[in-house]
C-alpha cells in the first residue's frame, strides 16, 4: 500500500535553494540518481552516492528496485510502484536545485515511462545509464520494455552511457571494431540522444580500454586507458556514470565530463577492492586519494 502524505514541499519545479548552502567555505552543488539498491554496495544507488560524496556534490536519490546482491550475483529483485518513484523524484525536485540526473537500473516499461513523465519538463541535464544485465548475469531489465528505454527514455539523454552488449540492442547490431562503434553511436543519436559514450570494456580483444564519444554536433572523440589486470570490477558502470553526472553537476562540459570520469574509473577499478567472495567492487574513494595522478594512463584521441 502506498501513503500518499500531505505534501509541505514547494509546488514549482527547481524551486528550491539547497544550492547555495555551504560547506565549510565552498558552494555544494546537488545531483540525483534514480536507480535500484544493491544490498552489497557496490553498484546501483549505493554506487552513486558514494561516487557524488568522493566528488564533492550533494547526492539525492529515488530508489527504483530494491535487490538482494553481493559480489556473486544477484538472488531476488523487488521493483518499486511506479507512483512512490514518482513522489520520490517530486519530492526532490520541489526542495533541491538539482544540476544533473542519472538513471540506472529502471527494470520495467512503466517505471521508465514515470522517469520520463517527470523530465519532460525540464532541461536538467538528464544521464542515462541503461542498465541492462549485473555482473553476475541477473536481467535488471525487461525485455518489453527495452522499446520504452529506446523510444521513451533515450530521446530526453543528454548523455546515454552504455557499455557495448548494450549498444548492441539499443543500435540493433554487433560491435566488433571501432568503426563498429561509431556507427552504433550514431545510431542512438538518431533515436534523440544528445550524445552518446559507449563503453569498450567488454572488447577484450582491443589493446587498451577504449570508450567512444560522438555528440549530436558531430564532436567525437576516443578516451582509453590500459587494461587492468582484476576481477574486482563490481559496480564499474553505476560509478562511471556516476561520476560523469557528478562533473556535469560542478559545471563541466559533456565531453570534459567523459574525460574527467575516466580518470576517475581508472583509478577505482585499478585500486579495486578485495572483498566478498566474488567481484568485489571498485573503490570508489581511490580519485581522492591520488588526486595528482588520476589521469596517469588515460588517453584523449580526438
Amino acid at each position: 500500500m502506498i501513503i500518499q502524505m500531505a505534501s509541505r514541499f514547494l509546488t514549482s519545479p527547481g524551486s528550491g535553494f539547497l544550492l547555495s548552502k555551504r560547506a565549510g567555505n565552498r558552494m555544494v552543488h546537488v545531483a540525483m540518481t534514480i536507480a535500484g539498491s544493491d544490498s552489497g554496495g557496490g553498484a546501483g544507488i549505493q554506487a552513486d552516492l558514494k561516487t557524488f560524496q568522493e566528488l564533492g556534490v550533494f547526492g539525492t536519490s529515488a530508489l527504483t528496485a530494491v535487490t538482494a546482491q553481493n559480489t556473486f550475483g544477484v538472488s531476488a529483485i523487488q521493483p518499486i510502484d511506479a507512483t512512490i518513484i514518482t513522489a520520490q523524484i517530486q519530492a526532490v525536485m520541489d526542495d533541491f536545485d538539482v544540476k544533473a540526473v542519472k538513471t540506472g537500473m529502471l527494470f520495467s516499461a512503466e517505471i521508465i515511462q514515470a522517469v520520463a513523465d517527470k523530465f519532460h519538463w525540464t532541461e536538467i541535464p538528464l544521464i542515462i545509464d541503461p542498465v541492462m544485465i549485473a555482473k553476475g548475469g541477473a536481467s535488471l531489465l525487461k525485455d518489453e520494455a527495452v522499446e520504452a528505454l529506446k523510444n521513451v527514455l533515450l530521446p530526453l539523454a543528454a548523455l546515454v552511457t552504455p557499455n557495448i552488449p548494450e549498444a548492441e540492442v539499443l543500435a540493433e547490431m554487433k560491435i566488433k571494431t571501432d568503426a563498429d562503434m561509431e556507427e552504433a553511436a550514431k545510431r542512438m543519436i538518431a533515436l534523440g540522444a544528445k550524445a552518446v559514450l559507449i563503453k569498450g570494456g567488454h572488447r577484450k580483444e582491443a589493446p587498451y580500454a577504449q570508450d567512444f564519444f560522438l555528440g549530436a554536433d558531430g564532436e567525437r572523440f576516443s578516451v582509453r586507458s590500459p587494461w587492468i589486470d582484476t576481477k574486482d570490477t563490481h559496480g564499474t558502470g553505476c560509478t562511471y556514470s556516476a561520476a560523469l553526472t557528478a562533473f556535469l553537476a560542478n559545471g563541466e562540459t559533456a565531453a570534459k565530463a567523459v574525460i574527467s570520469a575516466k580518470g576517475f574509473i581508472h583509478a577505482a577499478i585499478e585500486d579495486g577492492l578485495e572483498i566478498g567472495g566474488g567481484h568485489g567492487p571498485t573503490n570508489h574513494w581511490a580519485y581522492g586519494r591520488r588526486a595528482n595522478k588520476m589521469m596517469e594512463g588515460v588517453v584523449v584521441n580526438g
